[in-house]
């Protein structure tokens, strides 16, 4: 069974806080009347990081990720499963995304990346008998081939144990 990797949507794959007059790092599109910034190569290391993991939407997109992004990033594997958070989202924290990340995981390795994983998310991590890593992106870059060979890097080692 693959590691699973949960997967932030703003500051992860749709950036903000750019500065003004910098290049565009992607095209915006219109989501639910919100102009998003996301960057086109996101969808191809999502594939990439789809070989190795199980990706899980966690976001307070909740559905909307598989509404529009499958679509925008050119995904072959359409939908993901998406975690739910009966309306706990709060802009600038991810705490609210703990309890429903520890229910998916349990049991399994897992990696979450976000652009606000804070200390909660560093808790929760360390509190984990399983395998478990946090990335932390910068909102106006998100998710880069640094982040990928990462979290790539960490799911080998974790067969290399396993093969052990």
């Amino acid at each position: 069974m693959k590691p699973v990797l949960f997967v932030d949507v703003d500051g992860v794959l749709s950036l903000f806080g750019f500065p003004a007059d910098a290049e565009l790092p992607g095209p915006f599109h219109w989501i639910d009347g919100i102009a998003h910034c996301i960057p086109p190569e996101n969808g191809a290391r999502l594939v990439r990081l789809a070989e190795r993991f199980e990706l899980v939407w966690a976001t307070g997109w909740e559905e909307k990720a598989n509404e529009y992004l499958p679509h925008i990033l050119g995904l072959p594997f359409g939908e993901l499963h998406c975690l739910t958070f009966d309306g706990r989202a709060r802009f600038g924290s991810s705490h609210w995304k703990i309890e429903a990340i520890d229910a998916y995981a349990r049991g399994r390795p897992a990696a979450w990346i976000d652009d606000n994983v804070g200390d909660g998310g560093e808790t929760w991590a360390h509190g984990r008998r399983e395998p478990t890593l946090l990335i932390e992106t910068q909102s106006p870059v998100g998710l880069t081939d640094r982040h990928v060979r990462e979290l790539l890097g960490w799911a080998r080692g974790l067969g290399r144990q396993r093969d052990r």
